[in-house]
């Protein structure tokens, strides 16, 4: 696939630097889609939006890094050593809220806080918050919404190239219908020019009126004209699809005359797709489709913020305790009962009244929640109608194409049966021209419906979100 991608790009790039060569390359879906999907600005970036959620989630789980500070102040005056106070402390953070830290201090001087401990000294102690805080706090909410958010950017990148490539869908089978009208028109033009110096030849010979060399003619000009029309259309959809063509360079890539989209489908028989059932789909689209996912994950990123809200309808309560030694060796401390020598304890409470801060926090959060549940309904609802409307134009425009082929081998039996009466001279050349304008005007009947059926295909999977 790739490889394939990066052959129409150096096709690309040598067709803007050398002349139109006479042979022509096939330009298939699947290579057009390959490109898209490799080159095209709006996939890159939504590619980047993956990334940028990893870095985001890098930076959150920084919060829970170990923490190393060291302090050192000192002052002498007039020959006096007032203080020299010297604090390397480490501060862990824990997954439970709990924090878990320990120094090592040095303080010495003639003007010392009565409660710093003079010389050498070690701690080492633990912060629990007993109410808020506990069950959830910021850092780790952070982290379990920025887990969602990456999860959550993955599926906001499969909705863009889902719409990316329901756009570029349209404008490749638009490009292909108009190429293959200009075939038939091309086929049908070579016929009447054949015909047009038959029917000279058969007026110089005596055997025709001369106004059926003017009948002739203007079937002739007017083909010339629906050709010269189609052409302008082709080239306009032609110039449309190379907006979804990119070289890898970031520089546009245009579609040179010698690339032609692929013919086969004109010729297939389209009871050979088979569509899987519509609760089937149905049921795809409710699971997996990635507007609703992307929902999902902030429904749940908005109850880890309502959840964090809540805490802060709770008092403030947290005990703190420190293990102390004289020196640096913290191992006799363990070795006395924690509340009984070499130790500092502590518990601070804060309890706000009323809380209205804390309790409008609350209320918001729950009315986001509550908002995005009736935006997931109404987009889950909005996802079903269109899968069902696709679904039902895909099933109908197969029925349609049935009833065409079927109608467009009437019309040609009509027009060969008028060709042969034609050549024992037992009609005229008008009627002769109105059938051909009519299977004409059926063969190019069919392409659009046949395209339309395609660009339909398309859609339903669009709809089902299965375009990646």
């Amino acid at each position: 696939m790739i490889k394939k991608g990066l052959l129409l790009c150096f096709v690309c790039m040598l067709a803007r630097l050398l002349p139109a060569q006479d042979t022509l390359r096939v330009f298939t879906e699947e290579d057009f889609l390959t490109a898209v999907r490799n080159n095209h600005p709006v996939a890159k970036q939504a590619g980047l939006l993956v990334d940028l959620a990893r870095a985001g989630l890098l930076s959150v789980r920084g919060n829970f890094d170990p923490v190393l500070a060291f302090n050192t102040d000192r002052k002498t005056f007039d020959g006096k050593n007032y203080y020299n106070y010297t604090n390397a402390e480490v501060v862990i953070p824990t997954w439970f809220g709990v924090e878990l830290y320990g120094g090592l201090e040095n303080n010495f001087g003639d003007n010392t806080n009565r409660e710093i401990t003079l010389g050498q000294s070690s701690y080492a102690g633990i912060s629990i918050p007993l109410l808020k805080d506990l069950v959830l706090d910021k850092r780790r909410a952070a982290l379990q919404q920025g887990k969602l958010f990456t999860q959550q950017s993955e599926f906001e990148r499969r909705t863009i190239i889902n719409e990316l490539f329901f756009d570029a869908y349209k404008a490749y089978w638009n490009w292909a219908k108009d190429y293959q009208v200009l075939q038939v028109l091309d086929t049908t033009i070579a016929l009447n020019e054949a015909r047009y110096k038959l029917v000279r030849i058969s007026f110089e010979q005596g055997d025709r009126a001369a106004i059926d060399t003017s009948e002739a003619l203007v079937q002739l000009q007017a083909f010339q004209q629906l050709r010269e029309d189609a052409w302008l259309k082709y080239r306009k959809s032609a110039l449309e699809l190379s907006v979804y063509l990119w070289l890898p360079d970031n520089k546009p890539a245009y579609l040179p005359e010698n690339i032609i989209p692929d013919t086969l489908w004109s010729k297939q028989q389209l009871a050979m797709y088979k569509i899987a059932s519509l609760d089937s789909m149905l049921a795809n689209a409710a699971l997996n489709h990635p507007k609703l996912q992307q929902i999902d994950f902030k429904l749940q990123s908005l109850e880890i913020e309502r959840r964090l809200k809540f805490q802060s309808l709770l008092p403030k309560l947290d005990l703190k305790y420190n293990f102390l030694q004289k020196g640096y060796n913290l191992g006799n401390a363990f070795k006395n009962n924690i509340l009984e020598n070499n130790y500092k304890f502590g518990v601070s409470a804060v309890v706000p009244i009323p809380n209205r801060s804390g309790i409008g926090d609350y209320k918001a959060a729950r009315i986001k929640l509550k908002s995005t549940e009736l935006d997931r309904n109404f987009t889950a609802l909005t996802i079903e109608n269109k899968v069902r409307f696709h679904y039902n134009e895909v099933v109908n425009l197969q029925k349609q194409v049935r009833i065409y082929e079927a109608a467009l081998d009437n019309y040609r039996k009509l027009y060969n049966a008028e060709l042969l009466k034609f050549s024992f001279g037992e009609t005229t050349l008008f009627l002769l021209n109105s059938r051909e304008t009519k299977v004409l005007e059926a063969e190019q009947k069919l392409l659009e419906l046949k395209t339309k059926f395609y660009q339909a295909f398309a859609a339903l999977n669009w709809a089902t979100g299965l375009l990646q």
